[in-house]
């Protein structure tokens, strides 16, 4: 019985170890080829805050919040030889909106260029690219889920 306790310590600890541990996420970090035009369109197309930034750092930074404590962090200094791959299949940004059909009038309005389909589940998906040809999804989930 003396042995089982300790045992029993180190089989949680051993559970404990198993895995990260992430409770949430943070932050996404883009290279920008030109911070004034990316800054302008997530904040001026995509809606999102702008945080304020170290006075050291406003010139090759930009960070925003999109809610439920998760920023967007843009950096200066992408390469315009950089290539990225415009399929809805390839590495893309998904984002839940509250509704998709206001979603996509107001991407009309800003006259964005989108791909729109159905998801095998039912769910309508627009895509579009920003102004570095990053890939963003905007889908209206059957349920959105809490924050952590």
């Amino acid at each position: 019985m003396r042995f089982l306790l300790p045992l029993l310590l180190l089989a949680q600890l051993a559970v404990a170890q198993d895995k990260l541990g992430v409770v949430g996420h943070n932050h996404m970090a883009l290279h920008v080829k030109d911070m004034a035009v990316s800054t302008a369109f997530f904040r001026d197309v995509m809606g999102f805050k702008p945080i304020p930034v170290p006075e050291n750092l406003k010139a090759i930074r930009s960070w925003f919040d999109l809610g439920n404590g998760q920023q967007l962090h843009l950096m200066a200094g992408r390469p315009d030889t950089e290539q990225i791959i415009h399929d809805k299949n390839a590495s893309h940004f998904a984002l839940f909106v509250d509704d998709i059909a206001k979603s996509e009038a107001y991407l009309k309005s800003k006259n964005i260029t989108y791909h729109k389909q159905v998801r095998f589940d039912g769910v309508t998906q627009i895509y579009f690219p920003d102004p570095d040809g990053y890939l963003w999804e905007l889908n209206q989930g059957k349920v959105i889920p809490k924050a952590y």
